[in-house]
């Protein structure tokens, strides 16, 4: 066992502070003396520690002491066997777990409503995606988990596949059966892979859903900056003990940058020294916080705040109580439109807002205060806006036609059309709701009509849509002479 009170980055920076050593090396700002607009707004204490790799500190793409300490406490912290430090975010962490595990011409199975991470990933190693197109729930038009029966049906149709992604959970809390998803994929020979943005609390808190590390997945990309609570931009990449480590480390090194932050590295660090010490006291608050607000939100009427109800063994294994994730579309309301309210009207920021939900990303940094006035706000926003419920788009995911891989679409020769003029073409761009960043359309997937619909009632709605060439949307990358 180690000692998860220690923090070997935090403690490697508080001995440099202490040396007063004088910076001939980057960054410029020289500890914030050279910028003292910067130094005043961020504080001089975070500029002294804005530092490049040193000897004393170790260095991210090839780490021998402070750095590599720190990894050893974060994978026994989370039950892996090895963890690596990402300053790209989770979207580094996932690609470089995709880069790790298929190349150009190799089949993966996953989800469709993956993050656009995951297909970038395609996009850059050329293998190519089974999707498995999730069931719906029609009350709330959000994609569920993997079914069990549709797992099992697609990796025996697909043989030679090497490799199956999953989320764990979705956006909206929704868990699928890892643990036997891990069991029928290694009995056919696939690798495992989780997509953890937003499942940090798993590996701490009690009763919550399984994580990837205890299901026995072979790898997982871990948003600690999300319910973790380390810095923007920060997160983890875990393995299991039969991945080489020494390969992965060598293709994170392919895209990450090879002047890691130490803000970011020492957030990891503390936050991780955290979550092992207290982990159990501190989401056992964020679960109160977000019962609470679930109970009082559904008593307002036509909002629909739901938990584990909604698990039916299979496509909804289990649920993450810790998502207060709440439909509006009785309210006559957009999520999206509710997002915007709570916003500009009552100075609330939630997470996001989409077609016909909102989520609330409760956390320990939340306050009983802040509780009530998001319950106060949505409750005034139903009394104030409600309306009819009609010409609302009620499905939030649709199932896409894949016509080519990813890489093949995305650089094959092009051409930009308007937007209505594109039905039946074959995309060669991402178009996506932001967040959560899962593509409406991705490269190589046909475009239809009621594609083109949503996009341009997403628009309406006020939906900030990412990923196209043309910033307002008002055309697409389409391949050419399809």
């Amino acid at each position: 066992m180690m000692d998860q009170n220690r923090v070997p980055i935090l403690e490697g920076l508080e001995k440099i502070r202490r040396n007063r050593l004088v910076p001939f090396d980057v960054p410029g700002h020289k500890r914030g003396k050279g910028n003292p607009e910067l130094t005043q707004f961020l504080g001089e204490a975070c500029l002294s520690v804005d530092v490049n790799s040193m000897k004393p500190l170790d260095n991210l793409c090839h780490p021998v002491s402070v750095i590599k300490e720190a990894e050893a406490l974060a994978a026994e912290a989370f039950g892996a066997a090895n963890a690596f430090f990402m300053v790209g975010g989770t979207t580094s962490a996932v690609q470089s777990m995709i880069l790790s595990t298929v190349k150009r011409g190799d089949k993966i199975i996953l989800p469709r409503n993956v993050h656009q991470s995951v297909i970038h990933a395609l996009v850059l190693c050329g293998a190519v995606p089974v999707y498995i197109n999730p069931q719906t729930d029609k009350r709330l038009g959000i994609a569920l988990g993997m079914s069990m029966t549709d797992v099992k049906n697609t990796i025996a149709a697909h043989p030679e596949a090497k490799a199956i992604l999953v989320n764990n959970p979705t956006y909206y809390g929704i868990c699928s059966d890892l643990r036997s998803i891990v069991e029928v994929a290694h009995a056919a020979g696939l690798l495992v892979l989780a997509d953890e943005a937003h499942g940090t609390h798993f590996y701490f808190g009690k009763d919550m859903p399984i994580s990837a590390m205890k299901a026995g997945a072979d790898m997982a990309a871990v948003s600690m900056h999300k319910s973790g609570g380390s810095l923007t931009q920060s997160s983890l990449l875990l393995c299991g003990s039969n991945v080489n480590e020494n390969y992965v480390r060598k293709m994170i090194n392919l895209t990450q940058t090879t002047s890691g932050s130490y803000l970011l590295l020492s957030s990891l660090d503390i936050s991780r020294r955290n979550l092992a010490l207290r982990g159990v006291e501190i989401f056992e608050k964020v679960k109160r916080f977000s019962e609470y607000a679930r109970e009082e939100i559904n008593a307002i009427g036509d909002y629909y705040a739901y938990s584990k109800e909604l698990i039916n063994g299979d496509s909804v294994y289990d649920f993450d109580t810790t998502k207060l994730s709440v439909n509006t579309l009785k309210l006559g309301l957009a999520g999206i439109e509710v997002y915007d309210l709570l916003r500009d009207e009552y100075e609330i920021q939630i997470e996001f807002g989409d077609l016909g939900n909102i989520l609330a990303y409760i956390s320990v940094g939340d306050k009983n205060k802040n509780i009530e006035r998001l319950i106060s706000a949505l409750s005034e926003i139903r009394r104030l806006y409600k309306r009819e419920n009609i010409k609302l788009w009620e499905s939030e995911y649709i199932s896409p036609v894949v016509a080519m891989s990813p890489q093949d679409a995305f650089y094959a020769d092009k051409v930009s059309l308007p937007l209505e003029q594109c039905a039946g073409r074959i995309c060669a761009e991402f178009v996506m709701c932001y967040p959560p960043g899962i593509p409406i359309l991705a490269p190589g997937e046909c475009v239809t009509k009621e594609l083109i619909g949503y996009i341009q009632y997403a628009k309406e709605k006020g939906c900030t849509l990412t990923g196209p060439e043309s910033m307002d949307v008002t055309s697409l990358n389409v391949l050419k002479g399809e």
